[in-house]
Order: structure tokens, then sequence, then C-alpha cells
């Protein structure tokens, strides 16, 4: 389970896939253990043999964690637990358990649960007895947990209230602002390149550490975000939007936290080389001649020297120069720079490219009117395959966007139409995503609640709503960006 950070990444690739599998394997084994503990506490009393085997087992699976990491902290995040900042995945067997334990944390008013290392056998057992009570008492549940904790001399168990300012609605519109911000400061760094006047390089940190903690919080609506396309500014929105998928991919291939700001910085300054290719050639309607296209493929190479040439190019990752470099090169050496061959492309090129070639089919330009739906953009991504793409990577970002990709639109069998707005945690409900209605079932534009197609009628059991198939926002005057940028600025 060791996720060192000190290991060069070429030497982790692939590794990095098995660590992040076996700390999976752990973080749910752990999970199960402490929804066995609960169950059992909730019914017998702390002498019985069974809570007392389980509880052992529940502390040995606390000490293998404790023993790699300096807590485990638990987090409940828009339907899926996080442990420890990685988003825990869900299987058809285990679904029913996290969900169960979700429900916990919510009527006890929970943001986070923390152990910490030094926490006893004898310690724990005093704790689950507290956290596992049903009774139900007037005023706050979590204050009435945190006094319950207290009193039983419990202090290697911390407990984070949920608060008014954790709400769906304001963490949407920090993300959507932090999103804002990265246009509003990569376009500042363009013009200070232009200018000779360097980067600011801690800066760009700062905020690449706070998307990732957003992409952690907020995975779902920071999708959505990248349905965000200014057309008038395409290389900006587009290398943040590149940059946001990366990095969301990155946590699926097993990156830890510093290797996926690495790789957050290297994506947004991804297409710096573009500076000093011609407008009219980058927005040039027609195709382009031999050499305007000489002149295009020239900006992998700007962009890498450039960011060689920076006063502060020590303060940037290594990586970066590559995926500048390489994020059009092709698994069998094709693409371009044509004069360019690297021995072997990096991991985060491997990934740019992937992300880049997605939010590029899927934006319209001057020179292509029409544009690929997102689900689309995968099928051809697909059918490319290896020729194009590294095929593991490529597998790992269509299963990362799912069937009905957020942001897409789809028509119910209602006869409503609505706006992907969260994929279901649950495996087997991959065609029942969450859904924001945008049309009655008569055609009639309404402003719709969000709605979770996997809900069922009580009497029947039967879904309420079912997905009939995707529809091309273009056909019925759809910009899906803007329903996520309302969600935003929803009060709250």
């Amino acid at each position: 389970m060791a996720r060192t950070e000190s290991s060069p990444l070429s030497q982790r690739w692939p590794l990095g896939a098995d660590d992040a599998r076996t700390f999976q394997r752990t973080a749910i084994d752990l999970l199960i253990r402490l929804h066995i503990v609960d169950k059992i506490a909730k019914i017998h009393d702390p002498n019985n043999d069974a809570f007392r085997e389980q509880l052992r087992l529940l502390h040995g699976s606390l000490e293998r964690i404790l023993a790699e990491e300096k807590e485990a902290t638990f987090r409940v995040r828009h339907g899926a637990f996080i442990l420890n900042g990685a988003r825990l995945r869900s299987s058809f067997g285990t679904y029913p358990l996290l969900k169960s334990l979700m429900t916990e944390f919510r009527e006890r008013e929970l943001d986070a649960l923390r152990f910490k290392p030094g926490l006893t056998l004898d310690e724990l057992r005093r704790f689950m007895p507290v956290f596992a009570r049903r009774e139900k008492r007037t005023g706050s549940a979590f204050a009435q947990l945190q006094t319950d904790v207290d009193e039983a001399g419990v202090v290697h168990v911390e407990l984070e209230r949920a608060t008014p300012f954790k709400t769906t609605s304001t963490l949407n519109r920090n993300t959507a602002r932090l999103v804002f911000l990265g246009i509003a400061h990569l376009k500042d760094s363009f013009r200070r390149n232009a200018r000779n006047e360097g980067l600011k390089v801690p800066t760009t940190r700062r905020l690449i550490q706070s998307i990732y903690n957003h992409i952690v919080d907020n995975e779902s609506f920071v999708f959505g975000m990248t349905n965000l396309k200014n057309y008038d500014e395409y290389t900006l929105n587009h290398s943040v939007n590149v940059c946001l998928l990366a990095m969301a991919l990155g946590r699926r291939l097993g990156l830890n936290r510093g290797e996926l700001v690495d790789l957050g910085i290297a994506a947004f300054f991804h297409d710096l080389g573009k500076i000093d290719t011609p407008l009219e050639i980058l927005n040039k309607p027609s195709r382009l001649d031999a050499e305007e296209r000489e002149i295009m493929e020239r900006h992998p190479f700007k962009g890498a020297e450039k960011l060689v040439l920076l006063k502060e190019s020590r303060r940037l990752p290594l990586q970066a120069i590559h995926v500048s470099m390489e994020h059009h090169i092709k698994p069998d050496r094709g693409g371009y720079p044509r004069s360019f061959r690297p021995a072997d492309v990096n991991l985060f090129s491997r990934i740019v490219k992937v992300v880049d070639y997605f939010d590029a089919i899927t934006t319209k330009r001057v020179y292509r009117q029409d544009t690929f739906t997102r689900a689309e953009a995968l099928s051809l991504m697909l059918e490319l395959g290896g020729t194009e793409f590294h095929p593991v990577i490529l597998k790992a970002f269509v299963h990362m966007m799912g069937t009905f990709p957020i942001g897409s639109l789809v028509g119910l069998r209602s006869g409503e139409i609505g706006v992907v707005f969260e994929l279901a945690e649950d495996p087997q409900l991959a065609l029942r995503p969450k859904v924001k209605l945008i049309t009655d079932a008569d055609g009639n534009k309404i402003d719709g609640a969000i709605v979770d197609l996997a809900d069922r009628d009580r009497a029947t059991g039967r879904f309420l709503r079912s997905i009939a198939g995707p529809l091309d926002p273009g056909d019925y005057g759809v910009e899906v960006a803007g329903y996520f940028l309302a969600e935003a600025l929803q009060p709250g």
C-alpha cells in the first residue's frame, strides 16, 4: 500500500495503478469493518464476543492504514467516500453498505471522521458504541455525538461537523470561481511570457493545488465546468479544461497528490507554444496549406523552449517540458513534431494527449462548425484505439467519463429532456445518472429539479425515469455550460 512520493514516476508506471488498487482494497476493507462493528454495536453491548472479535479486526485494519499514513480520514462527497483524499470506488457488493455509512454520517451531521495514530483497542471499544447510538435527542446531532465522545475519554478519534460553508451550492460556486481564476491566471501568464517577464510559478502551483482539492471534493461539478467553451479565447479555456480532466484522469491511474499537482501544471502550460503561432493560422476557417501546417506543428517545440528558458524553470516540474513537446505524439511515434521521435513518451504526455483530443473535438471552432457530442467523442476515440492513444489510459478515461458523460443532453422515455449532472456511483447503475430536467414531457422549457434516475416507485419497484437516448445540444439550441453556471449561482 506504500505510496511514497520519493520514487520516480518513471519507475512506478505502471506500478502506480497496482498501488492504487492495493490502497482501494485496504480502504474498502476498513469501511466494511467499520460498517460491521457499527451494526453489531447497535444491538449488542461491548462485552459481546462477536463485537469484540469484529472490533479487533477493525483495529487491525486501522493500524495498517495508520502505519503508512499520518491519519485515516473519511469524508463523504457527492455520493462517495473519500479516504485521505482518495475517492473510493464502490462495487455491486459494497454499494449498499457504503450508502448505509453515508446515511450514518448525514444523520450525525458529520463532514469527516478522523482516526489518529495512537488509537488503542480499548479506546476504539469506547468510541464505537457511542458512534452507533440510535436514540433521538433534542438539539444538534453532531454536538451530542461530540459530547458523548468527550465523555468517553476518546482522544484519538476526531469529528468534523458539516457546516453551511460546505453546502453543495457553496461548493459549486467556489469551483466555478476557481475555473475562472484559472483562465484569468493563464491569460496573465501568456501575456507575461510574451513580454519576457517570466511566469508566476508559485502562484500557478497554489492554483493547481486548489484545483486538486476541488476535484477530490466536487469532481462531478468540475467535469460539468469543462463544458464551458470560450470560442474567442479557445487556447486559454481549452488549456484549463485539459488541466482539470488530466488531473482527474491521473487520480484514476493511481497518481499521488504531488504527482497530480505536477501533472496539472504541465497540462496548464501544454499549449504555451501557441503564443507565437499567428492568429490567422490558429483561426483560419479553411484547411491549412503545407507551409501553415508546418508553422502550426512548431508550437510543441516553441512551448518546450519557452519553459526551458524561463528564469523560474527550476520551479516547474520537468514533466511540463515533456508534455509541451510530446502531447501530439502517438503511441507508434506518429503525430507531430515529425522531426522529434522520443525513445519513450512520458506518462504525463500520454494522459494530456487523451484529454487534449477529447476537449478539442467537443469544441466548436471557426474551421469546424460541427462538433462531436461527448458520447460521440468517446466512441470515436475508442475506434482510434491504440493507434492514437495509449490503450490503458484511454480505457481509464472512457470509464471515468461514463456512458452518458456529465454535460450530455439526454431524452427520457417520459418525454422530458435533461442534462447529465452526476454519474451513478454504483457501476450496476451506469445508465442511471443524476439529470437536471430542462423540459417537461410536453417539451416546454423548465428550470427543473436534479433527479436521480436510480429512484424507483415505492409501490411497483420500477424506475421512475429512464434514458431513451442521447441528444445533440446543437439541435435543440441548448448551451449546456449555462446550466452548471446557474447551479453555481444558487443561494446557499
